[in-house]
Formats: C-alpha cells, sequence, structure tokens
C-alpha cells in the first residue's frame, strides 16, 4: 500500500521484498474452511508460510477449465502448508472441489478503475427456513462494510452473511460501480459512471440491497434498492376487449377499492399499515354480468390461476368434509404467505352462487349445522386469528338478502357491488359486443341500427341482449331454410344471410321478454279504448300527473313519488293510472293487481307485493300501479274486515325510498277513500288527486262525440233531452251504456240509451 500525492491510499503495482520473484505462481490444493468463523469472512484462509498476507493481500486462481476468480488472502496457523481454504458458497460460485489444484498468482487492484463506490447484492436465505422478521438495511450496509471492507469482490460472487443474530442470508454481487480517483480529487474530465467485474471494496462504498427472485426475505430501511415487481395487471391485457358492457362505472369502483393497492410494491402499503382488500361481492338481478366480470378480474391479474367453484360443490355429506373444502381451497395461498410473507402472489378464489353455502347462520332446519360451520370456517380463513393478505374472495349472488351479515362487514366481503340492469349506454356496449363478428363479416343488413335496439331493449340484461342478437340470427336463418318433404338449405346461404332490422324487431316481439322489463301489454290493456278527455277533471289529473312524474324523474328530489288516485267506482281511475304509468316512458313498468293473488294467503299476498318493490328497485327508474288498493286488503263492508298483515306491509313499502340514484314512482288506485283514512294510508301518499264521475251535459256529449256511435242528429237529441237533467256517470259504466246502444238498431239507439241512464240513476230530470 501507497500513498499518491493527493494523499489516497491504494495498492501499489509491485510487490515489496522480491516475493513475487522468489514465487511468482505456487500451486495449492482447495480445502475447507477450517472454522466457521472463517467460512463468514469472505476470504481464502492461507498458511503464512506460502502466502505472507502482510506482503500480499489478494491472489488470482486459475482453475482447471482456465476460469480466473480473485479473492482476499486471510492467514490461519491451523490451515496446512500447500492447501487453500474456501467456504461452501465459495467453492459453489467457482466451481471448486476439494484437492483440486489451483495456479495462484498475487492480484493487484487498479485504482482508477476497480475501487468499488457503489456495490447492489441480492440477498436470500441461505437455507429452506425462512422468517419474515425485517432486516433492516441501513444496519446491514454498516455490518457489510465494516466485515468485508478492503475486500475483493467479483459479480456473480456468492457469500454467506451473518447479520445480527437472525437467519444467515446468501448474498450474491449482482453490480459493482468503480469509483473514479479523477473526480474524487476533482480532475475528473467526464461524469460517467464506470462499472467493474472485479473491484476492492472501499469503506466509503455506497452498498444497496436487493431482494432476490421469489425470496421471502422481508427488506426495509433506505438501504433497499427498487427491485423489479412484476405488475398486478397483465401487461399484455386490454381493457378494450374486456367484452364486459355498461359496467365501465361498477368496474372503476372494483379497481379502485381492491387492487389499487396492490399496485404499489409492499414496503409502500407497510409504511401505511395498509391491508388489502380480501374479498368482493358482486350481487344483482340473474344474467347482468356477475360471472362474467369475475372471470375477466381473474385474467386481468398477474395472479395465480382463479379457483372458481359453485357454491353448492363445497358441502358434503360427510361430517366435517364441507369444511375441509373451504380449507382446501385457501391451502396454497396459506403456504406461500408463510413462505414469502408480504412478497406472496395474489391468490383468487372465485364462488359462484356463494348464498347456497353462506346462508345467515341459524336460518337453516336441522340439526346437522352444516352452513353455520361452513360459514365459521370461511370467516376463519378471510378474517380470522391467522388471516391471509394475499387472498382476494370474489362472490356472487343474486341474493344478497340470504347472506350471513358477518359475512358483510368490512375486512371480509366488504366491496359490495350491484351489478344492476344496463342502461342505453350500456345496452349499446354489449350489442355491440355481439355483434363484432357480423359487422368483421359483413352479415348485418345496413336498415340495422343498434341506437334504435338499444332503446327498444328497456330493463334487458346482458344475457338477455345476447339472447335476442341469437334469436335475430335464428330468424336471418330461417329464411334460407326450404321446409318441404325435406328440410334444405340454400346453397348459397353464407352468402345470402343478412341479419336485418326486422329480424332484430321480430326477436323483440315473439321471442326474447326481459324477466324485470315493463308489464306493458298488461298495462296497455287497461287502457285499450283509450283515454277520453271529457272535460277539465281529466285535462287537470293528467296536467298534474305529468308533474309528478317530472318530479319523480328529477335528480334534485327524492327518490320516492306516490299518488292516490281516489274516485268513485267506474270513474276510470285504473285507465288513468296506467296512463300516466305509460306516460313517464320509464324502463320498468309493473302492475301490481289483486286479480294477480287471487286464492293467496296472506302472507303469500305479502311477498308477492314486496317482490314487486323488490324488482322495481333494480332499475334506475321504475313505476308501480297498484290497482284496488281496498281489493288487495282483504276489505269487506259487512264487518268491517281487512287483512291487517296486507296493511302494514304496503304502508312500510309506500314509505320506503329506494335505493340511492334510484327512482320509484308509485301510483295507486282506490275507490274507499274514507277508509283508507280510517286505516292512516292516506299520510303514506305524496298526493291524492280526485277522479269524479261525469256531472255534466257537456261532459256526456264530448263522450259520445269521441266514441262514434252516435250521428251527429242523434247527439243533437241527447243534448237536447239532457240539457236540463242532472247526469252522474262514471265514464267506465258510460262506455259500457255506448257499447250496448251499438248493438241497437238505428231507430231505438238513442231511446235505448238514455233508458238505460235512467233505470241506471244516471240521469235524473231537473227543474226548470
Amino acid at each position: 500500500m501507497i500513498r499518491n500525492q493527493n494523499g489516497l491510499i491504494f495498492e501499489s503495482n509491485f510487490q515489496q521484498d522480491g516475493y513475487l520473484e522468489r514465487e511468482t505462481n505456487p500451486v495449492l490444493t482447495v480445502a475447507k474452511c477450517p472454522t466457521e468463523s472463517l467460512s463468514l469472512s469472505n476470504c481464502a484462509v492461507v498458511n503464512e508460510k506460502d502466502f505472507p498476507v502482510d506482503k500480499v493481500r489478494h491472489v488470482e486462481i486459475t482453475t482447471a477449465t482456465n476460469r480466473k476468480f480473485v479473492f482476499t488472502l486471510k492467514g490461519y496457523q491451523g490451515m496446512p502448508s500447500g492447501q487453500m481454504g474456501f467456504s461452501l458458497p465459495m467453492r459453489k460460485w467457482a466451481e471448486l472441489s476439494l484437492n483440486q489444484t489451483l495456479e495462484v498468482r498475487p492480484y493487484v487492484f487498479n485504482p482508477n478503475i476497480q475501487y468499488i463506490a457503489r456495490i447492489t447484492l441480492e440477498v436470500d436465505f441461505l437455507d429452506k427456513k425462512t422468517t419474515l422478521e425485517p432486516y433492516d438495511t441501513e444496519k446491514m450496509a454498516s455490518a457489510f462494510i465494516g466485515s468485508f471492507c478492503k475486500q475483493a469482490f467479483s459479480v456473480g460472487q456468492m457469500l454467506a452473511f451473518q447479520f445480527l443474530e437472525m437467519k444467515m442470508l446468501k448474498i450474491v454481487v449482482k453490480e459493482m460501480e468503480a469509483a473514479n480517483i479523477e473526480q474524487v480529487t476533482g480532475n475528473a474530465k467526464t461524469t460517467d459512471k464506470r462499472t467493474t467485474q472485479v473491484g476492492l471494496l472501499l469503506p466509503d462504498a455506497v452498498i444497496i440491497f436487493e431482494k432476490a427472485d421469489n425470496s421471502a426475505v422481508n427488506l426495509i430501511g433506505s438501504a433497499k434498492g427498487k427491485t423489479a415487481r412484476q405488475s398486478i395487471i397483465n401487461p399484455d391485457w386490454d381493457f378494450q376487449k374486456m367484452g364486459i358492457g355498461g359496467l365501465d362505472s361498477e368496474f372503476n369502483a372494483i379497481f379502485r377499492r381492491a387492487f389499487a393497492s396492490r399496485v404499489f410494491p409492499p414496503e409502500f402499503v407497510e409504511q401505511l399499515g395498509l391491508k388489502h382488500v380480501r374479498g368482493i361481492l358482486l350481487f344483482g338481478p340473474p344474467g347482468t354480468g356477475k360471472t362474467l366480470m369475475a372471470r375477466q378480474i381473474g385474467q386481468m391479474l398477474n395472479a395465480r390461476e382463479p379457483k372458481i367453484v359453485n357454491g353448492p360443490q363445497i358441502l358434503d355429506k360427510y361430517v366435517g368434509e364441507s369444511e375441509a373444502n373451504v380449507r382446501r381451497l385457501f391451502a396454497d395461498a396459506e403456504e406461500e404467505e408463510k413462505r414469502m410473507g408480504p412478497n406472496s402472489g395474489l391468490h383468487i378464489i372465485i364462488f359462484d352462487e356463494i348464498d347456497a353455502i353462506c346462508k345467515a347462520r341459524g336460518s337453516v332446519a336441522g340439526n346437522t349445522g352444516v352452513h353455520d360451520t361452513v360459514v365459521n370456517q370461511l370467516l376463519a380463513k378471510i378474517d380470522g386469528v391467522e388471516s391471509l393478505n394475499n387472498i382476494l374472495v370474489i362472490g356472487m349472488t343474486n341474493r344478497k338478502d340470504m347472506i350471513d351479515e358477518a359475512l358483510l362487514r368490512p375486512g371480509r366481503l366488504e366491496v359490495q357491488m350491484e351489478i344492476g340492469l344496463p342502461d342505453e349506454k350500456g345496452r349499446l356496449q354489449i350489442i355491440n359486443i355481439h355483434t363484432r363478428r357480423m359487422r368483421e363479416f359483413n352479415k348485418l343488413a345496413p336498415d340495422v341500427n343498434f341506437e334504435e335496439i338499444a332503446a327498444l331493449t328497456k330493463n334487458f340484461s346482458g344475457a338477455e341482449i345476447e339472447g335476442l342478437v341469437r334469436a335475430a340470427q335464428s330468424t336471418a336463418m330461417n329464411r334460407l331454410i326450404k321446409a318441404a318433404s325435406k328440410v334444405e338449405i340454400d346453397p348459397e346461404a353464407s352468402e345470402k344471410i343478412k341479419v336485418t332490422r326486422a329480424d332484430f324487431l321480430h326477436a323483440l316481439e315473439y321471442d326474447i321478454k326481459p324477466a324485470f322489463g315493463t308489464s306493458s301489454e298488461q298495462v296497455e290493456r287497461l287502457i285499450s279504448q283509450g283515454i277520453i278527455n271529457w272535460g277539465s277533471p281529466v285535462a287537470d289529473i293528467l296536467e298534474d300527473g305529468d308533474l309528478f312524474i317530472q318530479q319523480a324523474r328529477s335528480p334534485e328530489t327524492r327518490g320516492l313519488v306516490s299518488i292516490l288516485l281516489e274516485g268513485p267506482p267506474n270513474s276510470g281511475k285504473t285507465a288513468l293510472a296506467a296512463k300516466l304509468a305509460l306516460r313517464s316512458e320509464f324502463p320498468f313498468v309493473k302492475l301490481c293487481s289483486p286479480e294477480d293473488m287471487v286464492g293467496y294467503t296472506e302472507t303469500a299476498k305479502c311477498q308477492m307485493i314486496k317482490k314487486v318493490f323488490d324488482d322495481a328497485y333494480k332499475s334506475h327508474f321504475s313505476c308501480i300501479v297498484v290497482d284496488s288498493i281496498e281489493r288487495l286488503l282483504d276489505y269487506g263492508a259487512i264487518g268491517p274486515r281487512y287483512s291487517n298483515l296486507v296493511l302494514q306491509a304496503l304502508l312500510v313499502l309506500l314509505k320506503k325510498e329506494p335505493p340511492k340514484g334510484r327512482k320509484l314512482l308509485v301510483l295507486c288506485t282506490s275507490s274507499r277513500k274514507q277508509v283508507l283514512e280510517e286505516m292512516e294510508m292516506l299520510t303514506a301518499f305524496t298526493s291524492v288527486l280526485r277522479v269524479p264521475n261525469l256531472s255534466e251535459p257537456e261532459h256526456l256529449i264530448a263522450v259520445l262525440e269521441e266514441t262514434d256511435c252516435f250521428r251527429r242528429e242523434e247527439i243533437a237529441k241527447i243534448k237536447k233531452k239532457t240539457e236540463r237533467c242532472r247526469i252522474w256517470v262514471g265514464i267506465k259504466k258510460l262506455l259500457a251504456y255506448i257499447d250496448l246502444a251499438r248493438q241497437t238498431d238505428d231507430e231505438h239507439r238513442v231511446s235505448k240509451f238514455l233508458s238505460k241512464l235512467e233505470e241506471e240513476n244516471c240521469l235524473e230530470s231537473g227543474g226548470a
């Protein structure tokens, strides 16, 4: 060692006392390190008779394969002369075998290009036993410098490193950056970094520790390098090709809650004290894309192959096997968590129909308690004492209400996402997805308008839209089949086939009906004869009804608007309610009528009414027509009697606001306002609209002019006969009398009509 003119100490390019001249190339044999402490020194151990370490600090050995390695020497009196001791990691790295002969010569480092200023080391456990105890890299760097300062290192070199009393580590040199003496002295002409394959570790060198691939070492501290992490998102994944339409906002919300934290490195998450989301529940009507979304999430993530389990598959007839099936699902994740800790990969478990195994505890009859113990086992694995942080459980169900509440709290299935019916924009996306191949091969007729189909498919689920496309394709293919005594296919079918707008409309009308769609046919039958605007009372009701529809639609108002149309029997309440329901153009219109519940018990009737409301909550805009409330309540004037159970159910449902972001318009009809008032039902309605009978002669004449039953002179005759009379008749009964008059001959039509009104006390002569 000599000191240069700048005062820096470095290895000289010559050796003193003529040592090299006497022993230029001694030959030694490979041996084990005599002691454990010498094995951990990272030095080749020699007898000082062979190499006086005060004169020779480093040597270069040449193996039988002509490979060269540089080691730092350490003298030991107990080392037999003619042998050189190497630790096991050193022998593995240099591919040395015991008793192998080596050519050894002193090695001198070039201070300008071989003094190490920065070294990057890969860290792993030396044996299979691991620990999650954190290794502080700052303290490790100080210990490393203290143990190996001024020693020789080579890229790829392997050594054992004992840090404090913790488990022994295996260190592999990954990269070394050489110090530039000219930069230190200020005479450098360039600032480029120099890398070196062999170098001498300086006392002030920067030590960087990086975790080896698949290592379970938990490194912390600022001396830890930025190890390359595998992205949680599959790099080949294309969000445009997910095949999920109408669920953009839901997918973004799931990604934000469940996956955003997993994008960041484990040390960042550890600094926040953050626990990853371990469970997602997707719920909603059948066919809305829950299973599809779960599968796509599994493909999107750079994780283990998802385990997809149908809920009923877990159950087993043998005692304890159902719980064992749950444990087996988590076994791989549990083993990897113990081995790799926070660096473990993500394990995804998908439960389809999770309500089959996770029913509310205590709700299933019987003494086996299988469902309860399965729920307990699942809770223990997701969020128990030894809960796992490397799992993501995705559950899917149509019946969220059946699932045990304990499973839905934070820390378990905490991200609960409703996968509802798609809106018009979502339906357009789904149609585009399912017709993509037809567009590619030019199998769609020019008259097909996807925007029109999206507008016509209100309340269709994704599965129903896919079924609609299939039905349209079937209709198109059927045109090319010749059905005679034999079924023959047009030989040019593949060239001729085009799916047209008419095919889609045919499928809409005859083949596919939405499970949660409108009861438009049922509602339209209620106004098959139309609405006759016989006077200002009807016009006022329709005008007020439009305002209530706007109120129900407005995002600034409460989500619930309930209207009662009350009036005498046959006054047209049901028809007006149906007219308002259709004018709302809400995607979900449902009729709740007593005729659909004939013979139902009170409990069954309550369940039926509740189902109508529950279905309505699944659509963004819904309208329910509840016809003849007093009939639903089984009201009888003799007694009087009524169903208190149904009454309480209706009171609750009429006051219950729909979920956030949903709008519900309820139109009820009744001929017994006084009865409803006594039952304290009127306060449940936003407003009460009176639907009166016809009470003026001009009202009667307006109806007759609209019906085209009577000639002009006949209407004049009726007008003259009734102008001084008192009239009190419901529009429904009046239309029935008009239909009766149609069946009468022309000569007696007017007299028959008037006599019928008088017989039913609908027409009374008045004074002058």
